[in-house]
């Protein structure tokens, strides 16, 4: 391995502005299911507290959609909805991966909240 690709790349940077447009919301997971047209996603209904949501999630493989019905995420409310695999995604959860990926983790709450809660 070279010096050069030790070296991890600084990330861009953005503004204060441009970060306090994201909107994070705590998301109760309350359906879930193996997406119909994709090996690596799962389809989930979300719980906002004043709406619910569907969001496609690349989490096929790491949790089952048993694992996840009831879980509190922490949800990327304001994304612009975007067709996956000819299902919609209204949204995106956030979770975490080690460097090498063999490990994934959802982000949620340390103590329980209900659906909707704003992040910040």
């Amino acid at each position: 391995m070279s010096e050069e690709s030790a070296t991890p790349e600084k990330p861009e940077t953005i503004s204060f502005d441009d970060f306090v447009k994201v909107k994070l919301r705590v998301g109760k997971v309350i359906e879930a299911a193996d997406h119909p047209n994709a090996d690596k996603l799962l389809v989930l209904k979300v719980d906002l507290g004043d709406e619910q949501r569907q969001i496609c999630a690349g989490l096929k493989g790491v949790y089952t959609p048993e694992q996840l019905l009831g879980k509190k995420l922490i949800i990327v409310a304001n994304l612009s909805s975007r067709m996956m695999r000819g299902v919609e995604s209204q949204g995106m959860l956030l979770a975490a991966s080690d460097a090498d990926r063999t490990r994934t983790v959802t982000l949620t709450t340390s103590e329980d909240i209900p659906p909707g809660a704003f992040v910040s």
